[in-house]
């Protein structure tokens, strides 16, 4: 996988702080290996402890409210999913030089759907959209508001911005991309009582194992609000073809699946817009959903890559 470029408000890690961190907070760890996991992500830097735990750390100011989000729900949550997910073992807090807390959560085998694509792509849609009722059914009182759980139209400027640059060089067709954009904003809202949500189902949050699907990680967004962010997926991830399972055993309704249409259009183009340089991988997601989202409304699809090939 790339590297993906630093940030100006990112933390500098490395491994030699995290061994610091480890051996002063969490002595019996002190000895084992630190090692980095290379990610696409934008908001968590990942060293992987020993051969069962790995080191999850903040990159960017305002982590700290995902820290204290994972460390208090993920055990209520995980035992009512049906796929598994990162278990909290440890809370760190902040030490030399280092500003905010951190987790040590139980290692997922698996590589990242990024690097190690779903290859059983009907069984996953259909595994992930039952995760996605799962998680929706638990009782969310008292639970976070998630980041991708408000409206989706409250992006509107970001989206406009993103399309009238990244229609001016060629990469989207800015006349389609902003006809279904129009659609969404229009979208009626949400009414119902808040549900819980992922917030990020994107390939680098997903394990899997011999094209199999098999955990689901990176809970920075989970939180409470509209449930149609967690059928993102359905046009970052899946296909055609593998659509509708998906949004069967997701069992949402027709106005839900447009929402969620209209939050894969909104990430796939402000992840082009804004990371095409740093974080190619990510830009590359936003570029596929992007194009499915519009071929899905019969919209002609983006023109070129996210690289700009």
């Amino acid at each position: 996988m790339p590297a993906a470029k630093m940030h100006a408000d990112e933390l500098d890690v490395g491994t030699a702080l995290v061994r610091r961190l480890v051996a002063e907070q969490f002595p019996r760890w002190a000895g084992l290996p630190v090692t980095e996991v290379p990610s696409a992500g934008t908001d968590n830097a990942m060293y992987r402890l020993g051969d069962d735990m790995v080191v999850r750390l903040p990159r960017r100011p305002g982590g700290a409210r995902q820290v204290d989000e994972e460390q208090r729900w993920l055990p209520l949550l995980a035992p009512h999913l049906p796929l598994p997910v990162p278990v909290p073992l440890g809370r760190g807090a902040p030490a030399h030089g280092y500003a905010h807390p951190w987790s040590v959560l139980r290692w997922l085998d698996g590589g990242n759907a990024y690097d190690a694509p779903i290859t059983e792509l009907d069984a996953a849609a259909m595994e992930l959209g039952r995760f996605v009722t799962a998680l929706r059914r638990v009782d969310a009182s008292g639970g976070p508001a998630s980041w991708r759980g408000g409206p989706v139209a409250a992006n509107d400027a970001y989206v406009r911005a993103a399309i009238r640059d990244l229609g001016a060089d060629g990469t989207v067709d800015a006349a389609a991309a902003t006809a279904l954009w129009e659609e969404v904003v229009r979208l009626p809202q949400w009414e119902g009582d808040p549900v819980w949500l992922h917030g990020d189902l994107l390939p680098g949050n997903l394990l899997t194992t011999a094209g199999r699907l098999t955990a689901v990680i990176d809970f920075g967004g989970l939180g409470v609000g509209d449930p149609a962010a967690d059928t993102l997926a359905a046009w970052a991830v899946f296909t055609h073809g593998t659509r509708d399972l998906f949004r069967e055993a997701a069992a949402v309704d027709d106005a839900t699946w447009a929402r969620g249409r209209g939050w894969a259009l909104c990430f796939g183009l402000m992840a082009e817009h804004y990371y095409r340089e740093t974080n190619p991988v990510l830009a590359a997601v936003g570029h596929r959903a992007v194009t499915e989202a519009l071929a899905d409304r019969g919209f002609p699809a983006a023109q070129r890559t996210a690289s700009g090939a």
